[in-house]
């Protein structure tokens, strides 16, 4: 069975729920055209701790470690968190304005949190990813496909080359694509009149 789509209110049901008060109102509701795939960790290198929902929410206490000092009034969010077992938080609606991307274009576009929704993955540039994470990444995306219009699908290094490397070099775009395209095919199996929205997603290949 394929994964629920997100209800109108933008909010996925799967998905464990912790509100993000950094997030605001898109310019045009109806302009929601790229997928961007972060990774974080907190501490640097560290998994399966509270700190990124701490952090997207507001709440991190900096002095739980050093490394916090440097995040200290940082308000950043993302709209959804998967974690190293393939479970995904949300922060923040997908139809409201995430505040994840920065400084950043695509295809001669500006502001990218304007127009996209942000995927932040639990790891580092060098540790990998696990199975579970694509194949929640998978599902997640043709859940995001049936309600918005989604055309391309980028990594924060693509968005903002110099800037930044994440998902880095490790994230296999292609693992992801297969993931995603078996998902579609059992999709176009029990909804074929839907199917045809989400066959042209392009994606990135892991090069800026």
């Amino acid at each position: 069975m394929t994964p629920p789509a997100l209800g109108a209110d933008g909010w996925w049901l799967p998905a464990l729920r912790y509100d993000s008060p950094h997030a605001d109102c898109r310019p045009d509701p109806a302009d929601i055209t790229l997928l961007v795939i972060h990774n974080i960790s907190l501490p640097g290198g560290r998994f399966g701790g509270p700190h990124v929902s701490d952090l997207f929410s507001g709440r991190l206490d900096y002095n739980t470690d050093p490394s916090f000092a440097d995040l200290r009034g940082l308000k950043v969010s993302s709209h959804f968190f998967i974690r190293r077992d393939g479970r995904v938080v949300q922060y923040v609606s997908a139809n409201e304005r995430a505040w994840h991307a920065g400084l950043s274009s695509f295809r001669g576009r500006q502001k990218c949190n304007d127009y996209s929704i942000g995927v932040e993955l639990e790891g580092t540039d060098d540790s990998g990813y696990e199975p579970a994470q694509y194949q929640a990444l998978a599902a997640l995306t043709l859940a995001l496909q049936t309600r918005y219009p989604l055309t391309d699908v980028q990594g924060h290094e693509h968005i903002a080359p110099g800037r930044k490397t994440d998902p880095g070099p490790l994230f296999d775009w292609e693992c992801y694509r297969k993931s995603w395209q078996a998902l579609l095919n059992q999709k176009a199996a029990e909804e074929l009149a839907l199917v045809g929205a989400s066959a042209g997603l392009r994606f990135a290949k892991g090069l800026p």
